[in-house]
């Protein structure tokens, strides 16, 4: 019997040791090369972004801290790439504190060359997987900031911007409220603008910038400094319009074409008897009809309408009818 009990007990280690694996090598914790890469001539700076790796080529998380170098060199046709880096200019002063990197550097000594872009990221071990793909960029004189960016215009389409440049097209930055970075709305090859998007009574800061866009030329001028309104609103409906009368025995009746404003409240009616001076002679809400039972058989009547809205803006009279009551 105890026999047996070693034998069991040499087979149960035997099978121990057969599901012992080799042990693995050690991690190498390289990081995976950053994303993303854009770059733009932005005013005076190339502006470079990109976003850095969160997991290593092992898709282990990266150990902090961690370093970026970026270089900027000529592009030498053929391209040999120890070549670049032996003469492209580095720079390593890049912060690493957020996901998103956006890094500026003087343009000056690139002006009217191309250039390769490259950024590369070491671990904490100082090891690298190498260069993220190199970003062509081609550089040129710098685009002039827009000028004559005066305080916004409020008008009944919405916001107003006008300016003067020489850019072929524009980028229109707004910040509405508390926000803390301007968003682009729009773009336009005119010196003019309208946000047609904005609502009565919130603040918004726009700023504008020139840009160009063609193969690797990728450019854009500083942004103008912000200018900021509140739309009020102080716009009153359109004008009414088709405004006709019939006449039958004490009463004349006006129908006019319904008014399309999203804000309108109601009609006013007004009267002048003859020649005289228009008085308001009543108010409707309900739609573009009224009846004037109030009429005397045998005189002059002259009637026009007007539109008005929630804040009490009122249009313009229509043009007026004339008839003779009954």
């Amino acid at each position: 019997m105890r026999l047996a009990w070693v034998v069991i007990a040499l087979s149960l280690i035997s099978i121990g040791c057969a599901a012992i694996s080799s042990p693995l090598p050690p991690a190498l914790r390289i990081p995976q090369h950053v994303t993303g890469v854009s770059a733009v001539e932005q005013g005076s700076r190339i502006v470079v972004q990109f976003t850095l790796p969160a997991v290593t080529m092992e898709n282990l998380a990266i150990r902090k801290p961690i370093s970026v170098e970026l270089r900027v060199g000529v592009a030498v046709v053929p391209f040999q790439l120890k070549a670049w880096e032996a003469g492209a200019k580095p720079y390593t002063d890049i912060p690493t504190d957020k996901a998103v990197v956006k890094y500026a550097l003087p343009a000056a000594e690139w002006i009217g060359k191309d250039v390769l872009i490259g950024v590369e990221v070491f671990g904490s071990n100082g090891r690298t997987a190498g260069w993220a793909a190199l970003v062509p960029l081609s550089l040129a004189p710098p685009l002039a900031t827009p000028q004559d960016f005066e305080k916004p215009e409020d008008v009944a389409e919405g916001v107003r911007l006008t300016w003067r440049g020489s850019a072929p097209r524009y980028r229109i930055y707004r910040r509405g409220g508390e926000a803390k970075e301007a968003v682009l709305i729009g773009e336009t090859d005119r010196l003019v603008y309208t946000d047609t998007t904005t609502e009565y009574g919130k603040t918004y800061y726009y700023s504008i910038e020139g840009f160009f866009t063609r193969g690797d030329v990728r450019q854009a001028s500083d942004r103008t400094p912000e200018r900021d309104v509140t739309p009020r609103d102080t716009w009153p409906p359109p004008v009414p319009t088709a405004l006709a009368a019939v006449v039958s025995a004490g009463a004349v009746s006006l129908v006019w074409d319904r008014n399309v404003a999203p804000d309108l409240a109601g009609y006013r009616i007004y009267r002048a008897e003859g020649n005289g001076s228009f008085a308001r002679l009543a108010e409707v809400r309900e739609g573009p009809s009224y009846s004037d039972h109030t009429v005397s058989p045998g005189k002059a009547y002259r009637y026009a309408v007007s539109a008005f809205d929630q804040l009490n803006n009122e249009s313009e009279k229509s043009v007026p009818v004339s008839v003779t009551a009954q």
